[in-house]
C-alpha cells in the first residue's frame, strides 16, 4: 500500500505534521497489482478531476505544497486556456477535455470499475481530526465530498478508454444503517462499483464499511458482500456522460453483470429508477392533490397553528417560518472539478452544514445524521456563480417508547392527536438510532444559483436531510424532549404533506436495506 510521504524543505519543527500519512487506495480490479495515489504520483486524468475539492485534499494541502505536486493546470492557465478557445471560436463545455477519445461502446463488468478509498481514523488522528464535528463524531459533509468523489472516478473508469465529460446528475439515496458515534475506534473503507447502466447514465453504488480491527488486506467486488454487516452507510449516486464538443449524450460502455447477485442488482436498481419515475408523475403534489387522510391532517394542523398564534405555545413547538436558515456564497476555483464547474461533493458538503445547523437550532441538541432523501442537480453551479442556499425543517415525526410518560410527548399528543403517527419503529437492535425515543427531522435546502452580471435566479436542485434527536440526548430525561414543527400556510402545509411521504419511502428502503443484510 503506497502513501503519501511527507518531504519537508524548509520547516523547523515539523514533528506534528510528520503524523500525516493517510494511505489512499484507489484501485480497480482490472489491474490486480495496482494501488495507485489519488492526489499525487497518477497519470490517469480522472485522478485529478476533484483533486482540490476532497476533504483528503484539505488534510493534505500542507503537504502538496512542499512536496513536487504532478501536473496539473491552476485556475489561472484554464482562465488562459478558455481565452484562447473563445478567440479560436470553439465552445467546449469541459475546461480540461477536448474530445471523447472514442465513442465506441464496450461492454464492462463490475469489476473493472471497483474502487475504494481507506480511511483508517483508528491508526491516523490527525486525518480523524479532519472528519470530526463538534460532538466528537463523524462529520458526514466532509465524508459525502469523499463519496461523490469516488463515484466520479467509479464512473470515469467505467468509461474509459473514452473520456466523455461525467457529471452528478442525481442521488437516489444516501442512509446511515447503524451508529459510528466512536469514529476514533474504527477504520473505514468506502467503495464503490457500477450497479446500473442506460443509454448515457450511469448508478454508481457507494457503501461504507467500519472495522474495529485492522483493514482487511484485500479489497475486491467480493469485499461488499463478505463484510455486509459491518456496512454502516449505503448510497446510490447516478451520472449522466456528455461529449463536451457536441453538447450532446455520449453513450457509456454497457454494463455486463457476472454473478446472479450482480444481476439482482442490476434489476432492483432498474425497478427503482423506474419507480421513482412513476411516482413523480402520479404522486407529485403539483399534480394530484392530498389523500383525504391528509386532508384532515392539514385541516389539523391549520386549527392547532391558529390556536398557538393566538394564544401562545410551548417551546418545543416551533412554526415552520420561524425554523428557516439561509446562506449566500460565491463558488471560488478551489472547489471545481475538472470541467470547471463546482464539484458536486462541495455542494452536499455546504447543503449539509446548513440543514444539520437548522436541525440542530431548532431541536436544541446535536442532531444525528440519518440519510439524504431523492435529490436532482438541475444545473451545474459555474465557480464564480453567487449559490444561496434556504433551510427549513419542513416535516418531524416522534418515535415513542411503549407507556410513554414525558411531558413533551403529552404536549405533542395533544398538538396532533390521531396523526402523532410514526413511519418508523423502535428497534431492539442498540446499533440503530431508533433504538431511543426521539424526533426525527427532516430538513429541507433549497439551492438557486446567479451570475454575478446578471438578476436572474435559477434553481439548482433541492436537498432533503433527515436527523434523529433522542428524547433524552442532552443527558437528562426528557431533555431535550419531543419536539414539533408546525406549518401555517397551504404551501408550508404542502411541505408538511410532501416530508411525510418521503419520511415512509425511506422507512421502506430502509427494511429493504436490513432484509439485504440478513440474505
Amino acid at each position: 500500500m503506497l502513501r503519501l510521504a511527507f518531504k519537508p524543505r524548509f520547516l523547523g519543527d515539523i514533528s506534528r505534521y510528520q503524523r500525516l500519512a493517510v494511505p489512499i487506495r484507489h484501485k480497480s480490479t482490472a489491474e490486480p497489482n495496482s494501488a495507485y495515489r489519488v492526489n499525487d504520483n497518477s497519470h490517469h486524468p480522472e485522478d485529478s478531476a476533484d483533486a482540490n475539492a476532497t476533504i483528503l485534499s484539505e488534510a493534505i494541502d500542507f503537504h502538496k505544497r512542499i512536496m513536487d505536486s504532478k501536473d496539473r493546470a491552476t485556475w489561472w492557465e484554464l482562465l488562459k486556456k478558455q481565452k484562447e478557445r473563445a478567440q479560436e471560436g470553439k465552445d467546449i463545455d469541459s475546461f480540461t477535455l477536448e474530445d471523447v477519445k472514442t465513442t465506441e461502446v464496450f461492454e464492462r463488468t463490475r469489476a473493472d470499475g471497483f474502487s475504494y478509498l481507506l480511511l483508517p481514523f483508528k491508526q491516523d488522528p490527525f486525518l480523524m481530526d479532519n472528519y470530526v464535528n463538534v460532538a466528537g463524531r463523524l462529520r458526514f459533509g466532509n465524508l459525502f465530498q469523499d463519496c461523490d468523489s469516488l463515484a466520479g472516478r467509479v464512473a470515469a473508469r467505467h468509461c474509459k478508454p473514452a473520456e466523455p465529460m461525467n457529471v452528478t446528475a442525481s442521488i437516489d439515496r444516501i442512509y446511515v444503517t447503524r451508529k459510528i458515534d466512536e469514529i476514533h475506534k474504527y477504520n473505514f473503507v468506502i467503495v464503490g462499483y457500477v450497479t446500473y447502466t442506460g443509454r448515457s447514465s450511469m448508478e454508481i453504488c457507494i457503501k461504507g464499511f467500519s472495522f474495529e480491527h485492522d483493514i482487511p488486506s484485500e479489497i475486491t467486488p467480493d469485499f461488499v458482500e463478505q463484510y455486509k454487516n459491518d456496512c454502516f452507510l449505503s448510497a446510490n449516486f447516478t451520472f449522466v456522460a456528455r461529449n463536451p464538443t457536441t453538447h450532446k449524450s455520449h453513450a457509456v460502455n454497457k454494463l455486463l453483470p457476472a454473478t446472479e447477485k450482480e444481476w439482482v442488482d442490476f434489476k432492483r436498481a432498474e425497478s427503482r429508477i423506474a419507480a421513482k419515475k412513476l411516482r413523480a408523475k402520479l404522486e407529485s403534489l403539483e399534480n394530484v392533490p392530498p389523500t383525504e387522510q391528509e386532508s384532515k391532517m392539514i385541516h389539523n394542523l391549520y386549527t392547532s397553528s391558529k390556536k398557538f398564534a393566538q394564544q401562545g405555545k410551548p417551546s418545543n413547538i416551533v412554526f415552520m417560518k420561524d425554523t428557516r436558515l439561509s446562506s449566500t456564497q460565491i463558488q471560488q476555483p478551489q472547489y471545481r472539478n475538472r470541467h470547471g464547474v463546482i464539484f458536486g461533493g462541495y455542494l452536499l458538503r455546504q447543503t449539509f452544514e446548513l440543514a444539520y445547523c437548522a436541525a440542530g437550532a431548532f431541536s436544541k441538541s446535536n442532531a444525528r445524521f440519518i440519510s439524504l432523501d431523492n435529490t436532482t442537480f438541475k444545473v451545474p453551479v459555474p465557480v464564480g456563480s453567487v449559490l444561496y442556499m434556504d433551510a427549513e425543517v419542513c416535516y418531524t415525526e416522534h418515535i415513542h417508547e411503549k407507556d410513554e410518560s414525558s411531558e413533551s410527548a403529552k404536549r405533542m399528543r395533544q398538538v396532533l392527536k390521531d396523526y402523532d403517527t410514526s413511519a418508523n419503529e423502535l428497534s431492539s437492535d442498540e446499533q440503530e438510532y431508533f433504538f431511543v425515543p426521539g424526533t426525527l427531522i427532516q430538513v429541507k435546502v433549497e439551492t438557486k444559483i446567479r451570475n454575478l452580471g446578471d438578476s436572474k435566479m435559477t434553481e439548482s436542485g433541492t436537498f432533503v436531510y433527515s436527523f434523529y434527536v433522542p428524547r433524552d440526548g442532552n443527558g437528562e430525561f426528557d431533555d431535550p424532549g419531543y419536539c414539533s414543527v408546525i406549518p401555517e400556510t397551504y404551501g408550508e402545509m404542502m411541505d408538511y404533506v410532501e416530508g411525510r411521504r418521503r419520511t415512509y419511502d425511506t422507512a421502506a428502503y430502509a427494511q429493504q436495506l436490513k432484509l439485504s443484510r440478513r440474505n
